[in-house]
């Protein structure tokens, strides 16, 4: 008795192509069950894939695998277009059917792969399949980019927006946060860091639904053109018509851009204001300074002379030990205030330069005297970061959990043993595979058996470490110089010594007076 496969594909899901796609699959059969001497194995059928790459069909590639293990001795397809229109994939698939002693009937090309002419004929045929996947690709491009033109949004709905039948229409409650993430951005001028924060805590859901807002997402939303009504499509480009990879369209084809295409949920001239701000702040960060964020005062500490900001040097004792300090920009440059030969006015007289060291117990004295519920923050805190990594927690601390994700890696590891043996991967792509599941299926054994002794701190341990972390931070008793960078809006210099210390989301102000020696201390 001969076992006989079948495969099958279409390739969209329209109600007309999955009837024919259920035609053929009862005709597989009925043609089976004609020859007395074959034996239906299983029918492989793709929905909804396309034929010019073989990675993505998983039941295509689930029967070269069961090939491998001789599951079955022939494979009936409807004609080669259907088994893939990638001329490579086709003669290298069947070559390798052939070596195994499983040949492949192409059934409206009325030819075999076992065909002494097989290969021939398969090149022809292969070649016409994939020219016709080229055409219809490049007619598919043709034809969306006139539908672009005409201002046919090609796009998923998101934040604000709405796609139905290629027109964008405003969603209110979604419209609402992106006017308030750029009112707080372009208007009140905070971060993007800050305004994610403010969004988490205030419960204020994505567009997915989640509420784990951060500065990458905050951005994202500040540079969409769509939110003014514009519209740039062609972001990203198909380049080649085998793969269906997408890339960022970097030049290769122009963009289709459209200036008022929608109605807009912000005004143009707020979007101007947040795009200025964007920039200004990116320069800032990559200035040639080279200390916009890198220490806890850079970019905060500013004149009040000249609003510049104050650099940082370090410099070299007698005794070889060093120190950092900072100074005003403009007067380490230039020097004190004076007049140019065109006339213009260049230096400033703030020559003071502030001990780093210093400018931290100043900050540090200035927290703890604001009259805040510590207890509160240290438990809110503590909440928010035991949260954050419950997920990790999970895993650690429960047996189940551990034994789940053992599985998992040894559910790839047979993937990856598949893969090789469908030709998608190599010996040595196989072999690092291996090596990297099996140093995680060893580590997560070995963290199994750990907590199966009680060696792993439970959750309620972890929080109290948690907590006694934050505690020292909070209550300066240790310094974090993310925290100090968090908390810190900024500290203005005057050319008397005198200091202003301003503090994120509070209204005070902070005055210090300093007293300067003539030469620094050793």
């Amino acid at each position: 008795m001969i076992k006989v496969a079948s495969y099958c594909r279409v390739s969209t899901d329209s109600e007309d192509q999955a009837n024919s796609f259920e035609s053929q699959q009862r005709y597989f059969r009925a043609y089976i069950e004609r020859h007395p001497d074959w034996e239906l194995y299983e029918i492989y059928a793709d929905e909804g894939t396309t034929g010019t790459s073989t990675k993505k069909r998983t039941q295509f590639n689930r029967m070269i695998n069961d090939a491998y293990r001789r599951k079955f001795n022939m494979i009936i397809t409807k004609e080669v277009s259907r088994f893939s229109r990638n001329l490579l994939d086709t003669i290298a698939y069947t070559r390798e059917l052939k070596a195994l002693g499983v040949g492949v009937i192409f059934m409206n090309d009325g030819f075999t792969s076992l065909d002494p002419d097989a290969e021939l004929r398969l090149s022809i045929m292969g070649s016409i399949a994939q020219e016709e996947s080229r055409k219809t690709s490049s007619r598919v491009k043709w034809g969306q980019s006139r539908q672009m033109e005409r201002g046919v949004v090609f796009g998923t709905s998101m934040l604000g927006y709405d796609v139905h039948d290629g027109k964008l229409t405003i969603n209110p409650e979604g419209a609402e946060i992106v006017r308030m993430i750029f009112q707080k951005y372009a208007v009140e001028k905070k971060g993007t860091s800050a305004i994610a924060r403010e969004l988490r805590e205030a419960g204020i859901k994505t567009f997915t639904g989640s509420v784990m807002w951060n500065s990458t997402s905050i951005v994202r939303i500040l540079r969409n053109e769509k939110y003014v009504g514009d519209l740039i499509q062609k972001k990203s480009i198909t380049p080649d018509y085998l793969t269906h990879e997408k890339k960022r369209n970097t030049g290769q084809e122009e963009r289709i851009i459209i200036r008022d295409h929608h109605k807009p949920i912000i005004e143009r001239a707020l979007w101007n204001s947040a795009q200025e701000e964007l920039t200004r702040r990116n320069r800032n960060r990559s200035g040639s300074s080279g200390h916009s964020t890198r220490y806890v005062f850079s970019g905060k500490m500013v004149c009040a002379e000249c609003g510049a900001r104050f650099v940082s040097r370090r410099k070299t004792r007698k005794s070889g030990s060093s120190y950092m300090r900072w100074g005003c920009y403009t007067a380490s440059r230039f020097g004190q205030k004076q007049t140019d030969a065109r006339g213009n006015e260049i230096g400033c007289d703030v020559g003071k330069q502030i001990r780093d060291d210093l400018a931290v117990e100043l900050l540090t004295k200035v927290f703890k005297s604001i009259p805040a519920d510590f207890e509160w923050i240290i438990q809110n805190l503590t909440g928010i970061v035991v949260s954050a990594i419950a997920s990790e927690a999970d895993l650690l601390d429960n047996p189940d959990r551990l034994r789940k994700q053992i599985d998992q890696q040894q559910k790839k590891k047979e993937a990856a043993i598949d893969a090789f043996a469908s030709g998608l991967i190599t010996k040595e792509e196989l072999r690092q595979a291996k090596v990297q599941y099996d140093a995680k299926i060893a580590m997560m054994k070995k963290k199994l058996c750990a907590c199966q002794r009680a060696q792993i701190p439970t959750a309620s341990q972890r929080q109290s470490e948690i907590s006694r972390s934050i505690r020292s931070i909070v209550s300066c008793e240790e310094f974090s110089e993310p925290f100090y960078k968090a908390v810190l809006q900024t500290m203005v210099v005057h050319k008397d010594g005198t200091l202003e210390i301003k503090i994120n989301h509070l209204p005070q102000t902070w005055v210090y007076c300093l007293i300067y020696h003539r030469a620094n201390p050793e």
